[in-house]
């Protein structure tokens, strides 16, 4: 991937009126005027302002007319990848605008791959690493919630924030290394080590703060986890079409049909839940269907909220034996036991069974139910909503989304910490110093300071073409 190419690619999905061509790079006006004629004006593109939109036509070798057209002119560096830009606006027909690529290709540029734009504007210096996933993010929002954290980021929120850490983490290094260039001189003191402590703890804060919002910025982004387990046969799949509203899981009155855990999504009252149909818990001898257990059981142990199904027609010991299984991996996490099949069964329950253990930190909560009929499925749903405690989120409010920005600001907690137990020690400065240095390194790797060339490959990969 040459910086120097001039790019070119389609940012606008099939379909629309209107499609939308990007060009970027050295000669990007250049070639948009070997393909472009103004309407009613012989000055080209290269003459003309920025920030200018001209009408004309795009025409081919021959000098046939493919389409009208809107030029949108951009001088570097005031661009969004920071080079000199066109923008062409035509119309939406997948003949015409492979066409115009086709012309743009003919006459010098590259076909962009994915992010590439995006991947042109973080190294022109437009924005950091972090802006930069955070346009992936942006796209990818289906939520307002999502939306709002990705335009936090992208606006530089999350970047300020690193830049104080960063700043505060470089003064407490350089008070360590004067006290390393003067250690001879025992009578100077720059800062004691109680105030070094102190502002050990301040970044310590600041840095497990960040960090711990992970746990909510995932759920926000990719869904609040729930799981939904119980024996063969007790409804969870077709509990799983209900809450979804469509036939996701395969359902059968035969034991031991769902081997594998099937995954779907939902946006209710704005809040997107993941909910997870597991395999039936039950000893069994079939290999593959044993494998759908262990997978269940993973599923249960990373849930934020567990539904637990009780079929209401089976026998209450069948479901305490299943139960004593899933009991360890139920502790302080929000429990729904769903009382399934309510609309064929007599006297329902009015309390927890009494071998239900209450004391080991679980929130539990009970709800009768027919998955079958979709009886009182709106009401699950509302108690789901109820269950998360998601912040709501506003303008400036920084939460950590990104995995890889999670393991660094991790790295960097260990490493501050690190320096607070070396301070409580008297360790040396230069052992000091040396911690402090790889706090520094793990947060500019978030903004891109110090990344590799693989790793932003593997970033701009999955960005869309156009983009």
């Amino acid at each position: 991937m040459n910086i120097q190419d001039t790019i070119c690619a389609i940012a606008t999905a099939q379909g629309g009126a209107i499609g939308t061509i990007r060009v970027s790079g050295p000669e990007a006006i250049l070639i948009t005027d070997r393909i472009f004629t103004p309407a009613g004006s012989s000055v080209p593109l290269a003459e003309r302002k920025p920030y200018t939109l001209t009408f004309g036509h795009i025409k081919d070798s021959r000098g046939e007319i493919i389409d009208e057209v809107l030029v949108s002119l951009f001088r570097a560096p005031h661009s969004y990848t920071g080079e000199d830009s066109t923008e062409i606006s035509c119309h939406g027909s997948s003949y015409i605008l492979q066409k115009v690529m086709q012309l743009l290709i003919d006459h010098g540029c590259r076909a962009a791959g994915p992010g590439e734009y995006t991947q042109r504007a973080f190294l022109n210096g437009k924005m950091d690493l972090s802006q930069a996933e955070a346009v992936a993010d942006l796209i990818a929002s289906t939520s307002e919630a999502t939306h709002r954290l990705a335009m936090n980021q992208m606006r530089g929120g999350f970047s300020r924030e690193l830049a104080n850490l960063r700043n505060q983490l470089l003064h407490l290094t350089s008070l360590m290394e004067l006290e390393l260039d003067f250690s001879d001189h025992e009578e100077l003191e720059f800062a004691d080590r109680s105030e070094l402590q102190s502002l050990a703890a301040r970044i310590e804060h600041l840095i497990s703060r960040l960090a711990d919002s992970f746990s909510t910025g995932n759920a926000i982004k990719n869904g609040v986890p729930v799981a939904i387990i119980g024996e063969t046969n007790a409804g969870k799949s077709t509990l799983l079409n209900a809450l979804v509203g469509e036939d996701r899981a395969i359902v059968s009155d035969i034991h031991g049909t769902t081997r594998d855990v099937i995954e779907d999504t939902m946006n209710i009252r704005g809040i997107t839940f993941r909910f997870i149909d597991t395999a039936g818990i039950r000893q069994t001898s079939d290999t593959i269907e044993a494998m759908g257990i262990e997978r269940s059981f993973k599923a249960l142990d990373q849930a934020q909220i567990v539904i637990l199904m009780y079929d209401l027609t089976r026998s209450l010991n069948d479901f305490r034996t299943f139960y004593e299984k899933v009991r360890p991996h139920l502790a302080h996490k929000q429990v729904v036991l769903a009382m399934n099949k309510c609309d064929a069964a007599g006297c329902l329950p009015d309390r927890l069974p009494d071998f239900i253990d209450t004391a080991s930190g679980s929130n539990w909560h009970m709800i009768a139910i027919s998955a079958r009929q979709r009886l009182h499925i709106d009401r699950l749903q509302s108690l789901l909503v109820d269950l998360v405690h998601l912040p709501d989120i506003r303008q400036g409010d920084i939460i950590v989304t990104n995995i890889r920005h999670y393991e660094a600001l991790a790295h960097a907690l260990k490493a501050i910490r690190r320096v607070q137990d070396g301070l409580s020690a008297n360790l040396s400065g230069d052992f000091i110093s040396q911690d402090l240095r790889e706090c520094i390194f793990h947060l500019n790797d978030i903004i891109g300071e110090v990344t590799t060339d693989d790793v932003l490959g593997n970033i701009f990969k999955h960005f869309c073409i156009g983009k």
